[in-house]
């Protein structure tokens, strides 16, 4: 394959990456663009292979193993995003991005120690920005992977003197940076990247669980970095182009999603070491709840003129996500106004809700982000709360150093009556008990949200 025909075609892999962003933004499209990205991808992997056995000025060396490495991903790989919850789709999602960090992390020092004295300083200075950028992605991604899965604690994790630990971390990674552009050498490269990890893990410790979100889009922009960087070293047009693209866009929508939580990305990363202890407002005292039946709950909407249906990661955990459909379609052949209220950071992903939902073929267009559905709460009858807490949490707005205080969120409280489906009075993700829980309009139904809902639509088509 000559280099012509190579560039042309890494071309059109680039110009799909574009498109695939680009049918990403709407849900109606997101299918089609994964599909085109797809595309993209494979073709840039297969052109390679073509392209250096043609005798390029990098030849394609030790191809069984290449093969044999490809077919290890590809047996774990299918199977893993085949099998997977959508409840562990962030999760998933955090793996992949800290996997392509750590690999653009290695294929920098193996090409360092390749090209030797021969390395020019700029491809020196890209090999070490990829190794610190690479590493703290990877180590970075596997803290929040932990958060997420639960397997450690979701709130920051602080401890005495943790800000001056993090900064000293962060000069001794500059530091040795210096020393690998300076003077070389594998040891120092070594050190280099094993610092990065330290720093990767302590970057992400302090921020709590409801915050994740933000730096899974955060270390994907890093992650989107560290292969541009490397397509430099490798002198990869399509690698510098793809990984621009991942981290344009990655920080895009992170400086989105922080906007959606109402505070800096400074403030998010590191909020925890200035956050005041939050007062307790309960005392001793046990307050009651209404609890209701799902016959009640039936009868409430079937007298609504409009109902608004916020879905949260408690809608994922039972995958209920047919039955809500099924709900909504029978409220919609009653007469009554219908709209799924989305909260940009509900669940643990960005649009995590909107593929759910989608995955249950539920109409584009009753979709409504939280800022078209919130000034029509107040004309609103029954706010429907499956599984979600925090983006309805009226301490975001009440509580000054609560973790989400400051935080937009969806403006139930103003509906004419709200319920709850709930599996217990635990608290939501951010670990913040809801007032609204106890707000005399407030119902809650008590029950796994699958078996809930199945019984009130049984009983909404008995009335």
């Amino acid at each position: 394959m000559s280099r012509n025909i190579y560039d042309l075609l890494g071309l059109v892999a680039a110009v799909s990456f574009v498109l695939a962003l680009k049918g990403l933004s709407s849900p109606r499209t997101a299918r089609r663009g994964n599909l085109i990205g797809a595309f993209g991808a494979t073709l840039a992997t297969l052109i390679v292979f073509f392209y250096a056995s043609e005798g390029s000025t990098l030849p394609l060396n030790n191809l069984p193993l290449i093969l044999g490495a490809i077919a290890v991903g590809v047996l774990v790989g299918v199977p893993a995003a085949r099998k997977v919850q959508m409840t562990a789709m962030p999760q998933l999602v955090a793996l992949f991005n800290g996997v392509g960090g750590g690999a653009a992390a290695l294929v920098a020092i193996v090409e360092y120690l390749r090209l030797g004295a021969d390395a020019s300083l700029a491809a020196v200075v890209a090999t070490v920005f990829t190794v610190v950028v690479g590493c703290v992605s990877f180590s970075g991604s596997i803290v929040t992977f932990l958060k997420l899965q639960e397997l450690m604690t979701t709130r920051p994790v602080v401890f005495a003197g943790g800000r001056f630990v993090i900064a000293g971390t962060l000069i001794s990674v500059l530091v040795v940076s210096g020393w690998v552009i300076r003077d070389g050498g594998t040891t120092p490269l070594l050190v280099l990247g094993a610092l990065s990890l330290v720093f990767g893990v302590l970057f992400v410790l302090p921020v709590g669980g409801a915050d994740v979100p933000i730096v899974i889009s955060l270390l994907n922009a890093f992650t989107g970095l560290t292969v541009a960087a490397s397509g430099y070293v490798l002198d990869s047009v399509l690698l510098i182009v793809a990984g621009t693209l991942v981290g344009a866009s990655g920080t895009i929508l992170t400086r989105l999603m922080a906007a959606a939580m109402g505070r800096s990305l400074f403030g998010t990363l590191f909020g925890a070491f200035t956050a005041k202890a939050q007062e307790s407002a309960g005392g001793t005292e046990t307050r009651s709840v209404k609890s209701s039946s799902a016959e009640d709950v039936a009868i409430l909407l079937n007298y609504a003129r409009r109902v608004v249906i916020v879905p949260g990661f408690g809608l994922a955990v039972a995958q209920a996500q047919h039955t809500v459909r099924e709900l909504a379609d029978l409220l919609t052949a009653k007469g009554i106004d219908v709209a799924y209220g989305i909260h940009p950071v509900a669940g643990r992903m960005p649009g995590h809700m909107n593929v759910l939902l989608a995955e249950a073929n539920v109409p584009y267009e009753q979709l409504v982000e939280m800022e078209e559905v919130n000034p029509t709460f107040a004309q609103t009858d029954v706010a429907l709360i499956i599984g979600a807490n925090d983006v309805v949490n009226p301490a975001a707005k009440t509580t000054p150093g609560c973790p989400i205080y400051g935080m937009p969120i969806l403006e139930v409280a103003h509906a004419a009556n709200v319920i709850f489906l709930k599996r217990s009075m635990r608290p939501g993700f951010a670990g913040i008990e809801n007032e609204l829980l106890f707000d005399p309009k407030t119902t809650l139904l008590f029950g796994d949200a699958k078996a809930s809902l199945t019984q009130v639509v049984s009983a909404l088509k008995a009335v």
